[in-house]
């Protein structure tokens, strides 16, 4: 694990963004420049950080740990559904193939937690037991474990909206065929539960995640990340068995901070001090240690000329 004092170091070099010659126009998401070419896509990740629909800054060495476990999760899964990953030609880079994304937010749940509008726990909280088309029980406590996990799908929210509640019956016929969404609700299940196994391998409980599923051929495809700490709530083992607040090794613990400075999207976001920024890094690379089970090992920095010369040698290897 890097010293503190090394990631604030390393602050300076966090990559924000990466021009590369021969690929065409550059599309920049929240957390990844995107660059295509023919039937495939460079997926970079940057250090970027998102949270309340904002871009809130850098995160020395987010990228590549976000890159490096995506591509180890979608070796750990692939038996279970087929990913779209073509090759890995840096370590903040992810080559995939075009997918055709399916229009649902696909989420599954372990405990009844959360803070959001389309939470288990905000929409339980407030009186209502059949969030998504599920049957809750009275009773129950925040963070507690559902009785087994769940998938809670939203639409996908565009220029900025929120994401709206799906149940079943919103999704199938008017948005996806029975026979598509039954083939996801499985993946997107047994996809979470092999996620716990790793999770609790490593003293962590996935409690929850996100999953983006594509065709590709007409074959159902997991794309985008899987089980990464910007899609998925992870809680240390040893704070939930202790009866603490659970301790979060994901971007929860950066909306926390932002949220007790007052900000939660609206105006301009408080500056990270540098000492916030390297306690944020260090929980994104101890979330991979713990989960792969390998050390951390930073690339070479800047990045940016790095990443732009391996993806010209991948689209021109003989030149």
């Amino acid at each position: 694990m890097l010293t503190t004092d090394q990631l604030i170091d390393a602050i300076p070099d966090a990559l924000d963004g990466v021009d590369v010659p021969g690929w065409g126009a550059r599309i920049r998401g929240k957390v990844r420049d995107i660059y295509t070419h023919g039937d495939v896509r460079a997926l970079i990740t940057t250090d970027r950080i998102s949270a309340f629909d904002r871009v809130l800054g850098l995160i020395p060495y987010k990228g590549q740990v976000l890159n490096q476990l995506s591509l180890w999760g979608f070796n750990q899964t692939r038996d279970i559904v087929p990913n779209h990953v073509v090759a890995a030609p840096d370590p903040n880079v992810m080559i995939a193939r075009e997918a055709r994304a399916l229009p649902v937010e696909v989420v599954v749940r372990g405990y009844l937690t959360g803070v959001t509008s389309t939470s288990l726990w905000t929409l339980y909280q407030a009186g209502e037991r059949r969030p998504y088309g599920l049957s809750l029980p009275d009773g129950m406590r925040k963070n507690d474990p559902l009785p087994s996990p769940v998938i809670t799908p939203t639409t996908k929210a565009a220029d900025g909206g929120h994401d709206r509640p799906l149940t079943r019956a919103d999704i199938v016929g008017d948005i996806l065929p029975e026979s598509v969404w039954g083939e996801v609700e499985h993946a997107a299940l047994a996809l979470f539960e092999r996620g716990q196994q790793i999770a609790r391998r490593g003293g962590l409980i996935l409690v929850d995640t996100k999953y983006e599923f594509g065709l590709i051929d007409s074959q159902l495809t997991v794309i985008d990340e899987v089980h990464t700490p910007d899609s998925s709530r992870y809680w240390t083992a040893e704070s939930v068995e202790s009866g603490r607040e659970p301790e979060h090794l994901d971007k929860e613990f950066l909306r926390k901070w932002f949220a007790a400075q007052g900000y939660r999207g609206d105006g301009t976001p408080p500056p990270m001090p540098a000492e916030f920024v390297a306690q944020v890094a260090a929980r994104y690379i101890d979330a991979y240690e713990r989960l792969t089970g390998s050390a951390f090992e930073p690339a070479p920095t800047p990045a940016a000329p790095r990443i732009s010369a391996a993806l010209t040698r991948w689209l021109n290897p003989a030149g």
